[in-house]
């Protein structure tokens, strides 16, 4: 009866420690089972904030790569975010990293809210002042075609002027003339009477041209191409001009009646046909031919 007693016991004792060795393997696999769960979720959150991380750095270099912009403090946004970056991959997935990531990733989803605002309103500015360069740079160009074109009127005017300055003489004649003792000149044809040439014109009116003395010069060249007179030379910027001999007048705009006489060798004054040249310093105003017999 005793040992009956006895052996129900242990059967008890048996099952009872059967239920709790069955009891904590559930308890265990629960808890396992939790744990892997919770790794997971922990390993995904990490992941999110890994992909916002790189979201933002995408962010930033798009709006600094395409507007151009070297702003210290974006830079330094970016540069946070890669160091923040770099943490959250070489560190193990806990509660606790996970919570101070979320609010880092918070602090800099605001940062970045507050730094693109400011990043658009250089970006305004950016672009307002390239539209007044470009103005500017439209105004500079209009302003030196109009300073081209100014200069150029102003240079076509001016020639115009010095074209329209120069005296002209009308009724330019050669003649040959004999000088008396007496100091009276008398025309003649024939060369071998004559003494000296005259040459007579009239300058004309020309209310532009300047006001004052000026000096001429006559060329009178004979039948053998022959330069009468002193064959003085005059010398110019563009070159010499030799003559036979000169006036000076004092011109006031009007027309003026001049004669010059040129001085002639005797063997220069022959028979055939002279050309006689008028010049206003070194611009021809007039020519002329003669016939001497």
């Amino acid at each position: 009866m005793s040992t009956e007693n006895n052996s129900t016991k242990f059967k008890i004792l048996i099952g009872i420690l059967s239920l709790l060795l069955i009891a904590l393997a559930v308890y265990t696999f629960t808890i396992y089972n939790d744990r892997d769960e919770k790794v997971t979720s922990l390993e995904r959150e990490k992941q999110d904030i890994e992909g916002e991380l790189e979201e933002l750095i995408a962010n930033y270099d798009e709006i600094i790569q395409d507007n151009e912009l070297k702003d210290k403090d974006l830079l330094a946004a970016r540069e946070r975010i890669e160091v923040l970056l770099d943490s959250v991959k070489d560190s193990e997935a806990n509660i606790s990293l996970i919570q101070r990531y979320k609010v880092e990733l918070g602090k800099l989803k605001e940062e970045r809210k507050m730094l693109f605002r400011k990043a658009d309103s250089l970006i305004a500015v950016n672009d307002r002042l390239v539209v007044e360069r470009d103005s500017t740079n439209t105004v500079l160009t209009n302003t030196r075609k109009l300073n081209d074109s100014v200069t150029v009127e102003n240079e076509v005017m001016a020639e115009v002027i010095k074209k329209g300055s120069i005296v002209t003489a009308l009724d330019l004649r050669g003649e040959a003339v004999i000088v008396r003792t007496s100091g009276k000149v008398v025309d003649t044809k024939r060369s071998s009477r004559a003494d000296k040439i005259r040459t007579c014109f009239s300058l004309t009116p020309n209310p532009i041209a300047k006001k004052g003395d000026r000096k001429l010069y006559v060329q009178v060249i004979n039948p053998r191409n022959n330069l009468l007179g002193t064959n003085a030379t005059l010398k110019y910027d563009n070159g010499l001009l030799n003559y036979s001999a000169t006036a000076n007048v004092f011109y006031e705009n009007d027309e003026l009646d001049v004669c010059i006489l040129v001085d002639a060798k005797e063997a220069d004054l022959i028979e055939g046909r002279y050309v006689i040249n008028l010049f206003d310093g070194p611009n021809q105003i007039a020519t002329t031919t003669m016939e001497l017999k």
